[in-house]
């Protein structure tokens, strides 16, 4: 089996991922947070994570996989340590689309639901524990307990906040260790006059007014944002995970914090390895509202777009460089799931069921083996999806493939879907249910243009194609029958 290795945020360098107890790997990833739907910026990190977990499991190991939702605390000034602004949550419940909520809790429901079927769309794997803010309340007030024990924090009329002074090692993961660009970066939200130093970030915000509070040994309130992830980790994960995840945004100021935080609490490295996803942007620009180019991962689907396409789409460049994502690339991405598709289409045509096992020969093995290479050298994606590609041709060489040949195929089309994720499932039928045009199901409606072409009518025959396309649907003849898909718009 090949080394896994990926880069590593704080040493600067790629390097072997390395776990405490052997063939068990420990990963947290940096989960949303639900005031909205996540956009595919967002999904580029948790297709990242998943590949982690498919290419853990591919070597043998076990993973411990826990990627949190957050639900409070989350401010609009979080990019520097000390958070400002509003919480988003509650700003969400203030704007047009919050209207539709009853209260804030309805609101984090809803979002944090659609995430997950967003997330089950693009056919990620679950993680082992997807723990929320709100249901570890305990876990970080008790946490919070102990760093004002251990003299690393402090009470104010405001709040609770982290002593940065008592931490010498804080700023390296991020190379902020300046303490005067530390208190020029927080200087003009910070509101507390009380605060020992600007670079001082919350544990606990007192607010007897906030939408979502809590009782705490410091009164009415709600935690920081940072002192969330180091709770729940701690609770799943143990003092010292193997890996940890999230997008390039958050190195500094929420992991700085979260190292800071965890490490002065359990007196034990926080962390062994450290991976950060670079930003997407949408035909070169960065995605906003504003520019018209800002994408969910429902906007796309909803437009026809294959949710296994977007998946590939947003993989394709590897995780470590800066990724652009555009619809010729949507386009591309389509060309090689039909591919996968084809082969699928062959091996049933062999007569060989999903069920059955098959082995691999010579050349397919070799194909798979260096794709597997690939997403251990640093998640080189754009490798791994070359090999997948050269293994499909293989099998689509021929127009028909023997009964070997069709067991190496479902054989690679198996392995290929775990590590990568991007075959299994996908089939139409599968993945987007059955529509229906004027009261009929589209199946029926095939059926009755077959019939109509087979009589030669070919008239009623051209009725059904216009009536499909008027509802946006498209029909496809081939060799092995009429399939439909939806119109991409």
């Amino acid at each position: 089996m090949p080394t896994f290795r990926l880069y590593d945020t704080q040493s600067r360098s790629v390097k072997p991922v390395e776990t405490q107890e052997p063939g068990h790997l420990k990963f947290y990833c940096c989960g949303p947070t639900v005031y909205s739907y996540a956009h595919i910026g967002n999904f580029r990190t948790f297709i990242a994570s998943d590949l982690v977990v498919r290419t853990a499991t591919a070597l043998g190991w076990r993973v411990t996989y826990v990627s949190n939702i957050t639900d409070v605390g989350h401010m609009t000034q979080d990019d520097v340590a000390d958070a400002g602004g509003e919480d988003k949550m509650e700003k969400a419940l203030k704007s047009k689309e919050g209207d539709a909520f009853a209260n804030i809790w309805d609101l984090a429901r809803h979002y944090a639901d659609a995430f997950e079927d967003d997330w089950n769309r693009l056919n990620l794997q679950q993680p082992t524990v997807r723990p929320r803010a709100t249901e570890h309340m305990r876990e970080q007030i008790v946490a919070i307990q102990g760093l004002i024990e251990e003299g690393h924090a402090y009470e104010t009329p405001t709040g609770v906040y982290f002593r940065v002074s008592s931490f010498d090692e804080y700023g390296k993961l991020s190379g902020n260790r300046d303490q005067d660009s530390l208190m020029r970066a927080v200087r003009a939200v910070v509101q507390d006059d009380n605060k020992e130093h600007p670079a001082d970030f919350a544990l606990w915000k007192k607010d007897d007014k906030h939408l979502m509070q809590w009782f705490s040994p410091w009164g009415w309130g709600f935690p920081g944002w940072h002192i969330e992830c180091s709770a729940m980790s701690r609770t799943y994960l143990g003092d010292t995970l193997d890996l940890h995840a999230g997008g390039e945004d958050l190195v500094f100021p929420h992991h700085e914090c979260e190292i800071a935080q965890s490490e002065c609490l359990t007196h034990s490295p926080f962390c062994g390895h450290w991976m950060h996803v670079r930003f997407l942007q949408v035909d070169g620009e960065k995605m906003a509202k504003s520019a018209g180019n800002f994408y969910t991962v429902r906007d796309l689907l909803e437009k026809g777009h294959d949710p296994m396409a977007l998946r590939l789409s947003l993989m394709s460049t590897p995780y470590g460089k800066p990724a652009n994502f555009t619809m010729q690339s949507l386009k591309d991405a389509m060309s090689t799931i039909e591919r996968f598709r084809e082969v699928e289409k062959r091996v049933r045509a062999a007569g060989i069921s999903e069920s059955a096992d098959g082995e691999p020969d010579t050349e397919t093995q070799r194909v798979y083996d260096e794709m597997l290479e690939a997403m251990c050298d640093d998640l080189n994606t754009s490798v791994a999806i070359a090999k997948a590609i050269e293994g499909a041709r293989l099998f689509l060489r021929d127009s028909d493939l023997t009964t070997s040949q069709a067991q190496s195929a479902q054989w690679f089309l198996r392995k290929t879907d775990a590590l990568l994720g991007v075959v299994g499932g996908t089939a139409t039928e599968s993945l987007v249910e059955e529509p229906v045009v004027e009261g009929r199901p589209i199946s029926a409606l095939i059926q009755e243009r077959a019939e109509a072409k087979a009589s030669r009518d070919f008239a009623q025959a051209d009725a059904i194609r216009q009536m499909v396309d008027s509802a946006g649907i498209e029909l496809r003849d081939g060799p092995n029958g009429t399939e439909w898909r939806r119109k991409v718009t």
